[in-house]
């Protein structure tokens, strides 16, 4: 497992963010970007909700939702799995409100 954090550029709603996360992680943080993109552009053509963060909100609220759903239906989660679930979540929401990284090159997921 090589957790040595690499570059990730992930484009949501056609806006690219740059995003560190460990190597082994990284298909993982394409997948959840992808989703996230799709999600937030259902959310934004229904015409209700305006502005990014609007939508990126409920895109959340949305899969967050989801994954209960899902958790429950199994008995409950994996910590590890919602720990890192939290993480990318916490690292995404930040690059789309134009926080600062924490470093000087890229968020760590």
């Amino acid at each position: 497992m090589n957790d040595e954090p690499v570059g990730v550029t992930i484009k949501v709603l056609d806006k690219d963010y740059r995003i560190a996360c460990p190597s082994d992680e990284q298909d993982d943080l394409l997948a959840s970007a992808r989703l996230l993109d799709v999600r937030m552009r259902e959310i934004r053509q229904t015409g209700r909700v305006i502005g990014t963060d609007r939508i990126a909100v409920l895109a959340a609220l949305n899969i967050a939702a989801e994954l209960l759903q899902l958790q429950r239906s199994q008995g409950g989660a994996d910590p590890r799995v919602t720990r890192r679930l939290g993480r990318l979540q916490e690292r995404v929401g930040e690059a789309l409100s134009g926080e600062p990284p924490l470093d000087s090159s890229a968020e760590r997921v």
